[in-house]
This record gives C-alpha cells, sequence and structure tokens, in this order.
C-alpha cells in the first residue's frame, strides 16, 4: 500500500482507501469488514488511526459498528434528494424506477394542542386531521409519515385513502402548497416505528419535521417523516452570498 505517500492526514487517507475497496465490490453491502488488527495491517497504519477513519466513517452512515461483533458496511441509499426541492415522497420513489405505495395505519380527529397552536400560527386552533401512512418502495417500507391538517380546511373522511396529501389539500381548498421550513434530526431506536419499517435496531433514521405553508404564508400543513437512513440521504446545495 502506497497510503503513507499522501500529505494528508493519514486517517482521511484510510477512509478514502476503504470507501475505494467499497466501491470497487471488495467489501460488500451487509458484509462484516476484516478485524480491526487485519485491516490496519492491510492499510499499513496504527489500529488508532483505523479507529478514528472508522468512527468518521460511521458519522457518515458508510459502516456500523456494533460492539463485540465487528463493523459492517451499510447499504448505500436508494434514493438521493436536494432538500431544497419541496418534493414529495411519492414523486421521490417513482423518480428512482420504484412503484411508489402507500400502508394506512390510522385516521383520526385529534385535539389541537398548544405546540399545534404554536407550528399553524393560530391561537384558536381547535382540531387536526391526523393521518399515519406507511410509504412503500416495490412494497418494501421505507418511510413512515405523520400528517396533520386543521379540519376546517379539510375532513378527515376527505383524507382518508388518499396517496398524495399535497394533491387532496390542493384539489380540496384550492390551495397550493409553495413552500416548507423544514428541520432534520437523527433518530435512535422507536420501538413501533422500527418495527413498522421492519429495520435493524442499530441503524438511525432520519426524521423530517416540516411546516408547509401556501404562497400566502398561511401554514396548512405539519408532517413528520421517519426516513430509513439506509434507502434515502438528502443534501443541500449551498451558494456563497
Amino acid at each position: 500500500m502506497s497510503i503513507r505517500a499522501d500529505a494528508r492526514h493519514l486517517y482521511l487517507q484510510v477512509i478514502d482507501e476503504i470507501r475505494k475497496e467499497i466501491d470497487r465490490g471488495v467489501y460488500l453491502e451487509n458484509e462484516k469488514l476484516p478485524s480491526e488488527y487485519e485491516l490496519s495491517k492491510h492499510l499499513g497504519v496504527s489500529r488508532a488511526t483505523l479507529r478514528e477513519a472508522l468512527r468518521i466513517l460511521e458519522e457518515d452512515n458508510v459502516v456500523t459498528r456494533r460492539h463485540g461483533v465487528g463493523t459492517f458496511v451499510n447499504p448505500k441509499p436508494i434514493f438521493s434528494s436536494g432538500i431544497e426541492e419541496l418534493t414529495s415522497v411519492t414523486q421521490m420513489i417513482e423518480q428512482s424506477g420504484k412503484v411508489a405505495g402507500t400502508q394506512y395505519l390510522s385516521a383520526e380527529v385529534v385535539q389541537a394542542t398548544d405546540e399545534d397552536r404554536s407550528k399553524f400560527n393560530n391561537q384558536s386552533l381547535t382540531s387536526l386531521s391526523k393521518i399515519e401512512r406507511v410509504r412503500t418502495a416495490d412494497n418494501d417500507p421505507v418511510v413512515f409519515c405523520i400528517d396533520k391538517i386543521p379540519t376546517k380546511l379539510i375532513p378527515i373522511e376527505v383524507l382518508r385513502d388518499e396517496a398524495s396529501i399535497f394533491n387532496v389539500f390542493e384539489s380540496y381548498t384550492k390551495k397550493r402548497v409553495a413552500y416548507a421550513v423544514t428541520y432534520i434530526e437523527p433518530v435512535s431506536y422507536h420501538d413501533r416505528i422500527y418495527s413498522i419499517l421492519n429495520y435493524a435496531s442499530d441503524q438511525p433514521l432520519l426524521l423530517l419535521k416540516q411546516v408547509h405553508y401556501t404562497s400566502d404564508d398561511e401554514p396548512v400543513l405539519y408532517s413528520s417523516n421517519y426516513f430509513r437512513a439506509d434507502t434515502f440521504s438528502f443534501y443541500v446545495l449551498r451558494k456563497r452570498v
């Protein structure tokens, strides 16, 4: 190996080399990497340097380290999307060439909380239509969705069994969702959601919390979408100003 010929820090070189070997198929998805001793010997670096590289690769969701078991290669995300574009989950799945589907879990009217009134900027808000669904790609569960809309905008019976919340909202209210304010959070194990998504307990989820607005800046929809991190990745285009 010529890894030391590079002027960069050794752990950065190790990260690049492991990524290259994964891309070349030396290490396959869900496959266990060689032991730290074998891998450090193969790369010609100390185990401390290797551990730092593996720590960063785990943060980047390239590998998963399981205590007492070993380090495993994570599957590459199937769907990648720029988060600056407001795209529905259905569109994301279909653009990847897979068939989008929906499994309905519940539809109910719930009493608005103080937090709900704050999100919708409406202190007189009393009730919300709440829909829980699982979005599938080729019948595999990939996203758990919770959507809330003020019942005065759309009654629950109109929302029930509709695949696209955007489409039914716009056709029923004659208003258009123009933009959303989004917060992204990593989520550790959650018994119910992980079970619904048939997801490994040591893998993270990506939670997108979004308040959707019309062009008149009216908040009309609040969504909590839990994405499988082994299936979805998101990026942001940032421009210098």
